[in-house]
């Protein structure tokens, strides 16, 4: 469901992604935000983001602690954005909130962008809701994503791999740098395992902002986690990790329920009984997880795999990890502007994997019946845009519907 003001929000993305702090800075003040006393715990890194906040999410929320959570993007409404331990903001509460910063905001030059607007949102939400925590993940980089203009009690990076090059820079080092860049004076930082490269940026940050730093050096173990695959552990780790940073220490009979309680959308997603995986598998590291999820759930078995990709990303290093796993391959469009054509993708596929079995699609509803055809289960996944418009497709009574029925 649109409102008026949503659709004003939309045509803010004309002005692009414009990193840097001093717009976002001046419409916190302008709305006199963040609300004094409120405590962040601010996630960056390439992958396991989301994961990690909602893991996070989940224990505050069986603790019995009024908390929100702000991430992004969204799969198929943009309420899921934001949300804290009751609820995802209305479309009542959406509008209210966006029909006031329009007007705040309506002759100011430089304008504000999308995700710098959406990040007052709900941090204006928060405050009415009466929030005591905010998980808070960035939207993209760190140290110039607008989520940095607020300073938390810890700071929290999952994995940091290759991914948005072009913003970010085009290598490890550089990215890692951008990553760290949440990292402020005196304030904690939790990060997970990482690259060498990586953990030497992120150990001279720490250094040079005098922070204590944890490296999360084991998986959890023994605990039955919502989220499926064994890089599932390493994330729920770092969650309890930074919790702990902050005080926040639970009963194990409450951390069990809050981890086995945990669904995110998207990631390693079962649809169709069973029939279906969805996963939003974008980048290089993020596929090699989904393999090894997959042979740790379906040993042995092969999949039939529906893949559709985005523009700016490097489909050949997502491909290749998926090669072992897929039986053939169904290429598709999807109904977005950054989706690339089923040209781009052969092209990627055949550079990525040797005779590999393959079809193309019109369309997603094409592909799925084309998918249906086979007897191996079928694994969506390539982007997040084709994750959403499929998990738009589903309901729980229902199943799939083709657009027009």
């Amino acid at each position: 469901m649109s409102t008026p003001s949503l659709d004003w929000l939309y045509t803010t993305q004309l002005y692009g992604i414009k990193l840097g702090l001093e717009n976002v800075q001046k419409l916190l003040e302008a709305m006199s935000l963040p609300k004094e006393g409120m405590k962040f715990i601010h996630v960056a890194g390439t992958n396991g983001k989301g994961s990690t906040c909602a893991f996070m999410h989940a224990i505050l929320k069986e603790s019995g602690i009024k908390a929100g959570l702000f991430t992004s993007p969204h799969l198929i409404r943009f309420n899921e954005r934001i949300r804290d331990t009751e609820r995802e903001i209305t479309n009542e509460e959406l509008e209210a909130g966006l029909t006031k910063i329009r007007k705040l905001v309506v002759d100011w030059d430089p304008h504000p962008t999308f995700f710098e607007i959406t990040l007052v949102l709900a941090l204006n939400w928060f405050r009415q809701r009466g929030t005591e925590w905010v998980v808070l993940e960035t939207g993209l980089g760190g140290r110039l994503d607008a989520t940095n203009a607020i300073t938390p009690e810890v700071s929290v990076l999952t994995r940091i791999g290759i991914d948005h090059k072009e913003q970010l820079g085009g290598t490890l080092d550089k990215i890692a740098a951008e990553k760290a860049g949440i990292i402020k004076p005196g304030v904690p930082v939790v990060t997970a395992p990482q690259d060498e490269a990586v953990l030497k940026v992120i150990q001279q940050t720490a250094r040079a902002q005098k922070c204590e730093l944890t490296i999360v050096d084991a998986p959890l173990t023994n605990v039955k986690l919502g989220l499926m695959g064994p890089h599932q552990a390493w994330n729920a780790a770092v969650a309890m990790e930074a919790l702990r940073e902050v005080g926040i220490r639970v009963p194990s009979v409450v951390l069990e329920a809050a981890l086995q309680d945990v669904h995110w959308a998207g990631r390693f997603h079962q649809l169709e009984e069973g029939r279906v995986i969805v996963d939003g598998a974008h980048n290089g590291d993020a596929a090699l997880a989904l393999a090894w999820t997959w042979k740790t759930e379906f040993s042995g078995k092969k999949a039939t795999i529906i893949f559709g990709g985005a523009t700016g990303k490097d489909l050949v290093d997502v491909m290749w990890p998926l090669a072992e796993i897929a039986e053939r391959w169904i290429l598709t469009p999807f109904q977005s502007p950054r989706s690339v054509t089923v040209e781009a993708l052969t092209e990627a596929l055949n550079e990525a994997v040797e005779d590999a079995e393959w079809m193309e699609a019109r369309d997603l509803d094409d592909a799925y019946e084309s998918a249906k055809q086979f007897p191996e289960t079928v694994l969506v996944t390539g982007s997040l845009f084709l994750v959403g418009e499929f998990l738009s497709k589903v309901t729980a009574s229902d199943g799939y519907q083709p657009s027009g029925q």
